[in-house]
């Protein structure tokens, strides 16, 4: 069953089409929580989040964009306010942990681990979000600007600023190829 006709029968109470929905929707948005977090177990939380909220305000959705986007825009959301509520310096020796027991994980699989998701995993949210729904997933600057609800100037400027982060890095350590 297609997207449209899903939402509207879960807007109108349908468990079954909203559990049909979400299931669709979960890898997807999974992967998009681990380049958002650089972390498996907090972006499994973040996804658990994601989609309860998804559950809780689904008659909220409108239809302007589309539902993924829309989940993104949560997850997003949900990953910000987090982010706020715990201590920079804390959270930022967690995270230092969790990315090199994900690099040894994904290494341990014979899963790539590239340099640029190293560099990538050094970047604030603030520039790190922009470019992964830009590059990743191939948003425009303006969707992603309603999805963090900035101004396009801002996300070009931090998307921009960013990659030149990340070549900066890919350089400075020598990983770079011309």
């Amino acid at each position: 069953m297609e997207d449209k006709a899903l939402i509207r029968k879960a807007k109108k109470g349908d468990q079954q089409s909203l559990a049909v929905l979400l299931h669709n929707h979960y890898l997807f948005l999974f992967k998009y929580c681990i380049k958002l977090t650089m972390n498996k177990h907090t972006a499994e939380d973040l996804t658990q989040e994601t989609m309860a909220k998804a559950i809780e305000k689904i008659s909220l959705y409108k239809g302007e964009a589309k539902f993924s986007s829309w989940l993104i825009t949560i997850a997003t959301n949900v990953y910000v306010d987090s982010k706020r509520k715990n201590s920079r310096h804390q959270l930022w020796r967690q995270e230092q942990i969790h990315q090199r027991q994900m690099r040894w994980q994904m290494e341990y699989h014979n899963e790539d681990w590239n340099d640029t998701m190293q560099a990538l995993g050094t970047l604030s949210d603030n520039m790190r979000i922009p470019i992964i729904l830009k590059h990743y997933y191939g948003y425009s600057y303006a969707d992603i600007a309603e999805m963090m609800n900035k101004s396009e100037g801002t996300i070009k400027s931090r998307v921009h600023n960013g990659i030149e982060a990340i070549r900066k890095e890919l350089k400075a350590d020598g990983r770079e190829s011309k």
